[in-house]
């Protein structure tokens, strides 16, 4: 671009001029000012060192350009690929709560982790430090609230502070699972919303956008002052059913409660249009249920009862026993987040359950581990969600 350079002569008082000199200049219309002869010495110029001059006397023509031409400043993240961090202005950071699952998601997208440094002081402090630059970038943080909810939680809210110390463009905490998600309304008196306080935590830290697998309740989306992109662990578990030999017929979709019946009805609807029956529970304190009644025909199917977490296993574990009473003929279990609190793994281990099917959105470590129990990863569908927005793409194609 041509730079102009004005002389300063005009604008500075001389200490030899009279002060009615001064006042004369200064009441002068601007056009005259502009055609004065102050202007002479220094008139504005032109930047261009010289002309542009072509060897062989033709026109300047635009090349071509492809690929391997073009600089790397001017080549999509798609064109250039994205072997590594310096590649791209998108940047994935862990925590401590997942890193197996961060690391996945980073090698779906073909990117190598953010660097980054957590401690524990002598009296349990955080400290986060990241160590690479995220100046102007889009960043995801990988970190489900897991067991332990409260320090997984508040390492998240540290990492949010750091980046948004850190210049960095647009941070979206990505929580494959969402803790106190089950704390989202008043059942008694005198009782917290826990989501509600969670989401203002992480909307206060600075992040701008929530990336949350299968929530509790579709309700905690509106917590959130900020977008929150919902995502669904469902295509995982129907991609692996589907490798099972069952046949359509056989099939019946069970939700383990009332709440879970919109859930289980769309499940249904994907597995070959599959019945659906509910199991009627009443719960008397937290992490305990009862089972009453059973809506619907389970005699001589394979069951399938999906709910969006397995924490104690008791709702679970009643409900399979529930099911061969009535005539199963086999049960399978399906959860999106494999809590497993004590004792759900005796529960689980028994033979009421054909298999156990979770994902990873928490570690399942190898302690937990049990013959019936298969852990689907949902690496791909979450490093999908992240690069579309990341790309200002839409994300409903993917769940449909």
């Amino acid at each position: 671009m041509a730079s102009m350079v004005f002389s300063p002569t005009f604008f500075l008082r001389s200490s030899s001029s009279s002060s009615s000199i001064n006042r004369r200049v200064r009441a002068e219309p601007l056009r005259r000012r502009l055609d004065s002869s102050s202007f002479a010495p220094n008139p504005l110029r032109c930047g261009m060192m010289e002309p542009l001059e072509f060897g062989n006397g033709s026109p300047p023509f635009i090349p071509i350009l492809h690929d391997k031409m073009l600089p790397g400043l001017l080549v999509s993240p798609q064109t250039r690929g994205t072997g590594g961090n310096h590649d791209s202005r998108l940047r994935i950071f862990s925590g401590n709560a997942n890193p197996a699952l961060a690391q996945e998601i980073a090698s779906y997208l073909g990117l190598q982790l953010g660097k980054i440094k957590i401690k524990r002081f002598a009296d349990g402090e955080i400290y986060v430090q990241l160590q690479e630059s995220v100046r102007g970038c889009d960043v995801f943080l990988v970190q489900p609230t897991c067991p332990p909810a409260n320090e997984n939680l508040m390492e998240l809210l540290i990492m949010i502070d750091a980046c948004r110390r850190a210049s960095a463009k647009n941070i979206t905490t990505v929580i494959p699972y969402f803790g106190y998600s089950r704390a989202d309304r008043k059942t008694q008196e005198r009782e917290s919303i826990g989501a509600k306080l969670v989401a203002n935590l992480i909307t206060k830290a600075g992040a701008n956008r929530v990336l949350a697998c299968d929530l509790h309740s579709g309700q905690s989306m509106g917590y959130f002052d900020i977008p929150v992109d919902h995502v669904y662990a469902q295509p995982v578990i129907l991609d692996y059913l589907a490798s099972k030999t069952i046949s359509s017929d056989d099939l019946v979709v069970v939700s383990p409660d009332v709440g879970g019946v919109a859930r289980a009805r769309a499940f249904a609807k994907k597995l070959s249009d599959a019945p659906l029956a509910i199991v009627d529970k009443r719960r008397h304190g937290h992490n305990a249920a009862e089972v009453l009644n059973l809506i619907g025909d389970v005699k001589g199917k394979v069951a399938i009862m999906l709910d969006d977490m397995i924490d104690t296993a008791g709702t679970i574990v009643k409900g399979a026993t529930l099911l061969h009473q009535e005539g199963a003929k086999e049960v399978f279990a399906c959860s999106t987040h494999a809590v497993f609190s004590p004792p759900a793994i005796e529960r689980l281990s028994s033979d009421l359950f054909q298999e156990v099917i979770v994902t990873n959105t928490i570690p399942v470590p190898e302690q937990n581990s049990f013959p019936q129990l298969t852990v689907l990863s949902v690496a791909n569908i979450l490093g999908e969600t992240i690069w579309r927005v990341h790309d200002d793409c839409s994300l409903s194609s993917i769940f449909q």
